[in-house]
């Protein structure tokens, strides 16, 4: 008789629902808790096309969620584990920041971890920017989106994938019609091609305009870095970024 093979216990995944419970009721979890949430396995790659991604999220009601829900807004599409956004929000009291992120349990985490600082001026949200953005957007005090930011995004390389990136002719769309005039689009990824379709993609909208002449920008104009950023730059890999500013769309063409 064979020997047993001892089996590695399982992603503690069924924990999820009890922090759930217990978060609504007491609004914060315990230590012991953020243990558990933290070793919850997260994927890497999550396919937004689908069923369980198609459906909008329902806007939260901003003004329980910022202290000022009227000052500009930055907002980083695929945040991650939302340190940059952390970063961000301590560094700069006086402006919002929102992360969309389409794996929960991230978000779950980085609201922990704001709730834990006590910071008022940043919110994570759990969705599928392709199918959500707009809703979000238009549910907000009009005029607070100043600045959007595209960092690291997944590239899914495999051609038959390429619907599932993130920027598509569509959320550019929805980007001029919500960013004030003047506002800022960054962007950068460590994948060439991906920056590459994503620059084309705000260069052909009448909206937008690269704000400078070379390729790339050599530095990233925003106080703080990624995670992944300070990682491809330990490895001494290249990273392309791109600076885009909404311009005034041609009367003709509105």
């Amino acid at each position: 008789m064979c020997p047993r093979v001892p089996v590695s216990p399982r992603p503690r995944v069924f924990f999820l629902p009890y922090l759930e419970a217990t978060y609504s009721k007491t609004g914060r979890f315990t230590p012991e808790e953020v243990s558990i949430l933290a070793s919850v396995r997260v994927r890497q790659h999550v396919n937004p096309l689908s069923e369980k991604y198609r459906k909008p999220v329902t806007p939260p009601n901003w003004a329980k969620i910022y202290a000022d829900p009227t000052q500009p807004l930055l907002l980083d599409i695929g945040c991650g584990r939302g340190q940059f956004l952390l970063s961000m929000a301590q560094l700069k009291p006086e402006q919002n920041f929102l992360g969309i992120e389409i794996r929960e349990p991230l978000v779950e985490q980085a609201n922990w971890r704001r709730d834990e600082l006590g910071v008022t001026n940043l919110h994570y949200l759990f969705c599928n920017v392709n199918t959500s953005l707009q809703k979000l957007l238009d549910s907000l005090a009009e005029g607070v989106l100043h600045e959007v930011t595209v960092q690291f995004p997944d590239p899914w390389f495999k051609k038959r994938h390429a619907r599932r990136r993130i920027v598509q002719p569509a959320l550019v769309e929805v980007l001029a019609s919500y960013l004030i005039e003047g506002g800022i689009v960054f962007l950068q990824s460590d994948v060439e091609a991906v920056m590459v379709e994503m620059c084309d993609r705000f260069q052909v909208h009448p909206s937008f305009s690269k704000q400078h002449k070379d390729m790339w920008l050599s530095t990233n104009p925003l106080l703080v870095s990624t995670e992944r950023e300070n990682a491809v730059f330990l490895q001494g890999k290249s990273i392309y970024r791109a600076l885009f500013r909404k311009v005034a769309r041609p009367s003709s063409l509105r």
